[in-house]
Order: structure tokens, then sequence, then C-alpha cells
């Protein structure tokens, strides 16, 4: 609703505003963080402030004194998770294991009226299976920061749905955060040339 609100909102052909316009709340609505690293744990903080009832699956359950920092309930089973939120947030890293980790079953267990979200890599959807369950509202809308190829092809479905917003992968787009990853990267650079532990050390595995 905000992206064709606006569009409303601007349009010359606009006389009024439809008493009828509503979109879905997000106060005490059930939140479903897929992947609980430090930036799912981010959002976790901040969903918490809307008094959202935060589920989580990840890897590994964090620990106790973390899950009642933010009012999180570890789901095993992602499954569990799909069919009990109504925002789904894809927040995992793209390897094998999470390519294509929401496909057509999964879009299946979530509600209809479901709102799935992905600020992580394009490829953890599958998008032809996604542009399929909104076409046939096996869930009700998209919000995706990411996509593959990006940006999509201009004759891409997606493109044409009224119930997806695609924003250019901005997650982190503002003056603040570049200058703060420009200092982590010169920090790990500056480290190594000194011989001193590298700060953001990626370790494989």
């Amino acid at each position: 609703y905000f992206h064709a609100g606006c569009h409303i909102a601007v349009s010359p052909d606009t006389k009024c505003f439809a008493v009828d316009w509503l979109g879905v709340e997000v106060t005490r609505a059930t939140l479903g963080i897929i992947g609980m690293g430090s930036i799912g744990y981010k959002v976790a903080q901040r969903a918490r402030a809307f008094n959202m009832r935060i589920l989580y699956h990840n890897r590994n359950q964090r620990r106790k004194e973390e899950e009642e920092a933010v009012g999180a309930h570890y789901c095993a089973k992602m499954g569990d998770l799909l069919q009990q939120s109504d925002f789904v947030m894809l927040v995992v890293n793209l390897t094998p294991e999470t390519h294509k980790l929401i496909g057509k079953k999964e879009l299946g267990l979530m509600k209809p009226t479901a709102t799935l979200i992905n600020i992580s890599r394009g490829a953890v959807i599958d998008q032809d299976a996604l542009v399929e369950a909104l076409q046939n509202k096996v869930i009700r809308a998209a919000a995706l920061d990411v996509t593959y190829p990006e940006p999509l092809p201009r004759d891409h479905p997606l493109l044409t749905l009224n119930n997806v917003i695609i924003t250019p992968h901005i997650g982190t787009a503002t003056v603040q955060a570049i200058h703060m990853m420009a200092e982590e990267a010169i920090a790990n650079m500056l480290a190594v040339l000194n011989g001193q532990p590298i700060p953001s050390e990626v370790f494989p595995k």
C-alpha cells in the first residue's frame, strides 16, 4: 500500500482519498526472522519496540538471555515459523544450503495474509515460485531489497505486480553506514600491514 499510496497522493488525477485504503497492522503481529545472526538480532531489537511477537529460525539457538532481551522464540523447524508468521524476513547468508531456501513448498506454508521480506540475497528465494505465489495470492505481498540478477530484466514479471515492492539493494545505503564500512575496511588493512590481529577476519569453513 505504501508504493501505491505514494502514487495516489502525487497523481494529477487524484481528487480525493479513499476511506477504505487500509494496510496491515505491525503492532502485535508475528514476525518470523530466518537467520538470527548480528543483523537478524538487530531486526528483532527494533521489532520489539512495535510489540511484535518474534519467532526465529537459525542454525544455532541463541542464548536464553539474548532471546529474553528481545522476546524471541526459537523455531527448530523453519516450517513452524512460516506457518505462524504475519511477516517473514530473510536475513541469511547466501550459501549452497540457503540457495532457493524459499520455494513453492515454503511459500505454500505461509499465511495467505503474510508478507515476505528479503534483505539477504536474491537467490535465497526461488523467484519463479515467488512470482506464481504473488500472482495467485498464495501470500499477500513481498518486499525485496535484493533480486537476481540486479537489476532485474525490464520485462521480468516481478516488475508488473502490484503486491511487491522492490528496492535497489539499498539496505545499507546511508552516508553513515558507508563511512563505517570504509573505516572498518581500513582498520582491517592496517592490522594486516602491522601484523596485528584482524578485527573482522572471516574464517573459511
